[in-house]
């Protein structure tokens, strides 16, 4: 009744529900002995008697043990005398915590991983056993000799329970309601005719011809099969709640999976893939030669897929609808690292071990027995160092046992009645339940699965449509993403120039490398390119081969003339299941469903299996005519296929989000990246490439403004600023990489982006931003804040506080605002506590009603206080842009107004030959220069007693993690420089390495550090000359005279070019007057004060 100190069941309970069970009196931990050694044998009786009178006559057992803890055989003796007064049956008991007694250590070890403590902290405060382990009948006969009916006695209990309930049940799902009485078979060929008439008619609106017989047959075809096998219901609860989602405004995925090739899903909108027109086979889906579950993966927009749970939940209860628990494994290299730490060894000592661990080899971890036999330093360190073997060991023994549970990400059941009637559960929170059984042993168990899965690149779309409906330029009928044209020249464009970072799957170099030597220009391209960017596929040249065949530089051949029709949209090339199950059925007979069974043995590939479908290939095909050594070479060509091979329906229905998204980028470049932006707005390192993509093709993203930033980020637009194009329908507003949009948008970031800023403070200005409420109740139009002082006098100052108004300051969000009066951030920032004291002193006057000369004034006179509210800015300098960059990088995680790089990003182009960005897609010890800014630097001391140091470096396109080794960490100038905070450049080489805590996740790449310089030093070293470009109308005899005492104050070697921009585009060499100068940075940043950023150029 009460486990760990926390209670399971009350008395009340256990009396309601305990008919035919059979209760014992549980180990020292449970409530008798627990009665019995803190109380007395007097109060234990009671108790005893208590659970007695709870349970049928002769259903409740006196339980004794002996584990050797001291307390046992006392408490044992006094168990028996109670149960002899009481005339109680005894049983003699063994806790099994482990199979055999040497792994007792092993399971301490374990524990401890669990409570986060280590062994020498546990054995101080816990006693411990070794008796804990699974015993043999003569062993507990031994153990028991005295009184052997206690041990013979686990057998009677073992008979009283024997013809019990197995848990194993066929799959059993919540009875769907049907409207009007109807049957679930009956209303599923409704929905079904239906919905595809409403298809067809969809079809032919938008001008498309088809026959109408294929449809209404291979319709007629999938529902005898689905009601066949009985799976009505479960098509009607799927369709059910996707139709909710998608009438509810949840973004809804076309298909995933083999479900894409269902007629019947397609007519009730379960998925939105044509499956006729694009070749897809129902019966790779669901196959009547093999009674299984469908089973549909659904993709859902990510923020809004809790929504359509909740949906189920109210739809069939709370207590029917859970989600499945997933267990986290101890893995070789993390279960070495959590038993050393236990052990008490430092992480750097657990995690030299770790490290002799090879990585995982296509996501599956390398065991330690199998390190020992590979790696000689890791069986060295074995066999000579005591500590390491008994590490290496321990961890062995624990190696694939569970660590921890989770929750699924994806998996849903919905049962009829509560959850718990079926699995045992747990609640992680409230009225949330999570199944004890892993997904496997739930199916298992009578549930059935609902796979809710939830894709970013749904709410990237989402967001994109609503930001494209908003546009000035749009008219009447809302942006429909599923209605744009699939063959449209502008996305392929897009698509064949490799460009397509941020499109769905195509972001890593290798797929965009294949677009652009594919260039793709139909959408069976896209599915095919898809389905070719694997190992097994590429390992086989198959993506060459096709590339090759597309572009005639190889000939296109089939295996027999028959298969032409089947292989032809891959020239040839096996590509698909679907084509293995296609080749079965023209060549050798097989009905669609044995070709799926033929596919399935062709995958496993199992010998048995493999030589009787072989037979039977060979058999029906030499029926059709064919000799037996053509059947023999197809099939054997198949088999080499199909181990390649992918699913065809999943490869489709992925590839149409890829379309999607390379549409939105190329019609709606601004659009696209402001719902990107949004959408990773938690991921700093795909922000900052965003952004640096989104500079390159000449998108304009501004800082957060007070006056016109919303949560998120949004487009704002200015047809002023656009060049003077024409907008076409179905035309790009994105060619060659650059934009030209007639509405001139900009993306602009939202206040929500900014660190420190909450919710209820963005809340607060948005609501002062508002105009007041009219008569009607409609809102006037808004009044934007004219100064910092205007703002604090109207935004709520409990929730908009100090550190709010400096993050908003030192950002941007009052540039626009302050431009109109000259004052910049660094006057802002000082000024901010006195605009909060006169905010507070306004506001005190307004709520007590009291009015100050600004509050008398009303009407037209009011816009006159908010021109000129009070307050005044102090005269201050400027902060200069590198501190104005970091300011924004701390308030908003990375930089807006530009990059603390940029000045040098001619410099960086001869210096360097990679970035951040392309760093991270170079092979294996490749070796690199990359220059940039070193973020979160760290040092720490390895088990030798050096010093190890860890950083990001970032530039222009993103962030990179850097390792330092001890030996370049000591090198004169590295650790200065990587301290200084300025710019560096960084020689290394590219180190792709696995993640320690997802050991199935891909490698990720990191640089080694071999050395490293300040870039300003690299300058000084490398600069031979310099020019200084003005605007000749900006130039004064003062600014003259400040250029020249600027330069005089750093003389050097390189010759000073001043260049005076003018309509005749002369120049002055003041070389000849003897100055020269030393490229420091701090001449460059003396420069850059006087006459703004980008007026140098080295040479």
């Amino acid at each position: 009744m009460v486990v760990n100190d926390e209670p399971r069941i009350d008395f009340e309970t256990l009396q309601k529900h305990s008919k035919g069970v059979v209760g014992m009196s549980a180990c020292m931990g449970g409530h008798v002995a627990q009665e019995i050694l803190n109380k007395g044998p007097e109060v234990g009786r009671e108790a005893i008697a208590k659970l007695r009178d709870s349970f049928d006559p002769g259903y409740f057992f006196i339980e004794i043990q002996d584990h050797g803890f001291p307390e046992n055989r006392p408490l044992n003796q006094v168990l028996g005398q109670l149960a002899k007064e009481l005339d109680l049956p005894l049983v003699g008991t063994n806790d099994c915590h482990y199979l055999e007694r040497q792994s007792a250590h092993a399971q301490l070890v374990l524990q401890c991983i669990g409570a986060g403590r280590s062994v020498r902290e546990m054995e101080a405060v816990h006693h411990h056993s070794s008796e804990l382990y699974l015993k043999t009948p003569e062993q507990m006969l031994n153990l028991f000799a005295q009184v052997p009916d206690a041990a013979k006695n686990t057998l009677l209990i073992a008979e009283m329970c024997a013809g019990q309930a197995t848990p194993l049940a066929d799959p059993r799902l919540p009875r769907f309601s049907v409207p009007g009485g109807a049957s679930e078979e009956d209303y599923l060929r409704a929905l079904s005719v239906a919905g595809l008439g409403r298809r067809m008619m969809e079809m032919r609106e938008r001008g498309q011809s088809f026959e109408d017989g294929p449809y209404h047959s291979r319709l007629e075809l999938e529902l005898d099969v689905i009601l066949k096998m009985g799976f009505a219901g479960y098509f009607l609860i799927v369709q059910d709640f996707i139709n909710w989602a998608k009438d509810n405004g949840v973004p809804v995925g076309p298909g995933r999976g083999s479900g894409a090739g269902s007629l019947v899903a397609w007519a009730l909108r379960i998925t939105d893939l044509n499956p006729i027109t694009h070749g897809l086979l129902f019966e790779r889906f669901l196959n009547p030669e093999r009674v299984s579950m469908p089973d549909f993966d659904i993709d859902f927009c990510m923020d809004q897929r809790d929504r359509v749970i909740q949906y189920v939940r109210d739809k069939y209860g709370q207590a029917s609808v859970g989600q499945i628990a997933t267990f986290h494994q101890l893995k070789s290299r993390s279960v070495v690292r959590d038993v050393g730490r236990v052990m008490g060894m430092t992480p750097g000592e657990a995690g030299l071990i770790a490290t002799m661990i090879p990585e995982p080899v296509g996501g599956k971890s390398v065991s330690i027995g199998e390190s020992l036999e590979q790696e000689a330093r890791l069986k060295a360190a074995y066999e000579q160092d005591s500590q390491a073997h008994e590490l290496l060991d321990t961890a062995q023994a624990l190696e694939n046992l569970t660590r921890h549970a989770g929750m699924h990400a994806a998996g849903v059941v919905i049962s009829e009645g509560p959850i718990w009637d079926h699995v045992p559960v747990f609640c992680p929170e409230k009225d949330v339940y999570v199944t004890q059984y892993h997904k496997d042993d739930v199916e298992a168990a009578g549930l059935v699965k609902f796979d809710f899965l939830g894709l970013r690149t749904l709410t990237v779309i989402d967001i994109a449509t609503r930001l494209i409906d908003r546009r000035p330029d749009r008219q009447g009928t809302p942006f429909r993403i599923d209605e744009i044209p699939t063959d449209d020249d502008a996305t392929y464009a897009l698509l064949q120039s490799g460009e397509t970072t941020n499109v769905f799957q195509l972001e890593s170099s290798g797929m965009q490398s294949l677009f652009k030597q594919l260039r793709p220009d139909r959408f069976d391209d896209i599915v095919a390119a898809v389905a070719l960017y694997r190992p097994g596929p590429m390992g086989a040249q198959m993506d060459k081969d096709f590339v090759h065949r597309k572009h005639g530089r190889q000939q296109v051949q089939y295996p027999h003339p028959s298969l032409e029709g089947i292989l032809q949209e891959t020239r040839g090339v096996i590509v698909y299941q679907e084509q293995v199950m296609q080749i079965a059925q023209e060549m050798a007979g097989y009905s669609l469903g044995g070709a799926d069974l033929l596919r399935r043995a062709m995958g496993k590939k199992k010998a048995s299996e493999m030589n009787k479908q072989k037979a039977i290939f060979i058999e029906g095909a030499t029926e059709r005519g064919h000799t037996q050594q053509k059947a023999e070479e197809v099939f054997d060509l198949m088999a080499y296929f199909a181990g390649y091979g992918f699913n065809k329906s999943h490869s489709a229905a992925y590839a149409l989000i890829t379309y999607q998204t390379a549409y939105l980028k190329s019609h709606f470049p601004v659009e696209f990246t402001c719902a990107t932006l949004t959408a990773d707005k938690e991921k700093i390192d795909k922000v900052v490439r965003t952004v640096a993509e989104a500079r390159s093709m000449g998108i304009t993203v501004l800082p957060p403004d007070v006056n016109e930033s919303e949560i998120e980020f949004t487009v704002v637009y200015n047809p002023d600023d656009a060049q003077d194009v024409v907008r076409l329908r179905h035309k790009p507003v994105c060619h060659d990489g650059e934009v030209h949009d007639p509405m001139g948008p900009k993306v602009r970031f939202g206040l929500g982006a900014i660190k420190g800023v909450g919710t209820a403070a963005v809340e607060a200005i948005l609501e002062a931003r508002q105009g007041e409420p009219d008569e009607e109740g409609g809102h006037a139009p808004e009044r934007p804040f004219v100064d910092l002082f205007d703002f604090c006098a109207r935004v709520d100052l409990r929730r908009v506080n100090k550190s709010v108004i400096e993050a908003l300051v030192q950002c941007g969000a009052f540039d626009t605002v302050h431009q109109a009066i000259d004052v910049h951030r660094s006057q802002s920032f000082v000024a901010i506590e006195s605009a909060i004291e006169r905010g507070k002193r306004i506001q005190a006057e307004r709520s007590s009603g009291q009015e100050s000369l600004f509050g008398l004034m009303s009407g037209e006179e009011e816009g006159e206080v908010y021109e000129h509210p009070g307050g005044s800015f102090p005269v201050l300098q400027a902060w200069d842009s590198r501190d104005q960059l970091s300011r924004e990088k701390s308030t908003l995680g990375f930089y807006v107004s530009g990059h603390p790089l940029d000045r040098y990003r001619g410099e960086l182009l001869r210096f360097c030959d990679a970035t951040t960005e392309s760093a991270a897609q170079l092979a294996n010890h490749k070796q690199i220069t990359v220059g940039g800014t070193v973020e979160g630097y760290r040092e720490r001391r390895t088990k030798m007693g050096h010093t190890m140091a860890f950083f990001h470096i970032e530039d222009a396109f993103g962030r990179i993690e850097v390792i330092v080794r001890p030996k370049p960490l000591e090198k004169a100038g590295t650790r200065e420089a990587l301290q200084s905070g300025e710019p560096i450049l960084l020689g290394g080489r590219v180190k792709h390495e696995q993640d320690r805590n997802d050991e199935s996740a891909a490698p990720e790449a990191k640089i080694l550090l071999e050395d490293a310089t300040l870039l300003s030093e690299a300058l000084q070293e490398r600069t031979k000359a310099i020019t200084v470009r003005l605007a000749v109308e900006a130039i004064d005899r003062t600014k003259l005279d400040s250029l020249r005492s600027m330069l005089e104050q750093y003389p050097g070697p390189c010759p000073v070019t001043l260049e005076l921009n003018s309509p005749g585009d002369w120049r002055v060499n003041l070389a000849e007057t003897g100055l020269f100068v030393d490229a420091s940075d701090a001449l460059l940043m003396g420069l850059e004060r006087l006459f703004g950023t980008k007026v140098c150029e080295l040479h």
